[in-house]
């Protein structure tokens, strides 16, 4: 099965480090990210862990959860876990699926349907492509989709740039430029008429060419004080 952005993520029950979920009722009406590891114990999945754990306050504040996911069983994440607090100096707070029989990594096109066996055996060679970021909105459709190779740890401020963008034109009529950043200018959407944006925008917006018009970003009313 492959998937898509737009698409409704698959939903799944799963046994976690904090207990038995079922994804859709998890995420509720918020937003939420899933980020997955090709094996527990890999050196650049642990630093990632780490920083996830030190961002999560950042996610909270944009009404975000997280939820990890490793083809290991729980205890051994629970091990992990340890060993992560103590080399990254970050408590993992938020649950970590165990896909022990690889079930979801398929579900999400990160391991091919007819992949055989279960997690025993495997290596992060063989659970390579198990590396991928997706970012899904309270309408439980995928909103981002990312995979990194193994020795490149992935860059999780750059998610948390994204989720601001996304956030943020899913409720204004806005597009973010390049390399914005939250409090920059942004883009008004060229379906916007110059009336309407006059309208919308009455303290004025610059037109550097008709399709190109920018004005101050607008509130993101996600973002909790």
């Amino acid at each position: 099965m492959s998937i898509r952005l737009g698409d409704t993520a698959p939903d799944f029950q799963a046994e976690t480090t904090q207990g038995t979920i079922n994804f859709h009722d998890w995420i509720g009406n918020g937003w939420t990210i899933l980020f997955s590891h090709p094996k527990d114990f890999t050196p650049v999945c642990t630093t990632e862990l780490g920083y996830m754990a030190k961002l999560q306050p950042e996610f909270e504040k944009r009404n975000t959860k997280i939820i990890g996911l490793s083809v290991d069983p729980i205890g051994r994440h629970k091990e992990w876990a340890k060993d992560i607090e103590e080399t990254q100096g970050a408590a993992v707070n938020y649950p970590m699926i165990g896909d022990t029989d690889l079930k979801i990594a398929k579900l999400y096109d990160m391991l091919p349907a007819e992949e055989p066996g279960n997690w025993e055996g495997r290596t992060p060679a063989t659970n390579q492509t198990v590396r991928s970021v997706f970012i899904i909105g309270p309408d439980k459709k995928i909103k981002l989709m990312l995979t990194y190779p193994m020795s490149t740890g992935r860059n999780f401020d750059e998610i948390l740039r994204v989720l601001d963008s996304i956030q943020l034109t899913a409720e204004h009529k806005v597009a973010t430029p390049v390399n914005w950043k939250n409090g920059d200018d942004v883009i008004i959407l060229t379906s916007v008429s110059n009336e309407e944006a006059m309208e919308k925008y009455p303290e004025g917006f610059k037109t550097i060419k008709p399709y190109i018009r920018m004005v101050h970003q607008p509130e993101n009313k996600v973002m909790m004080n």
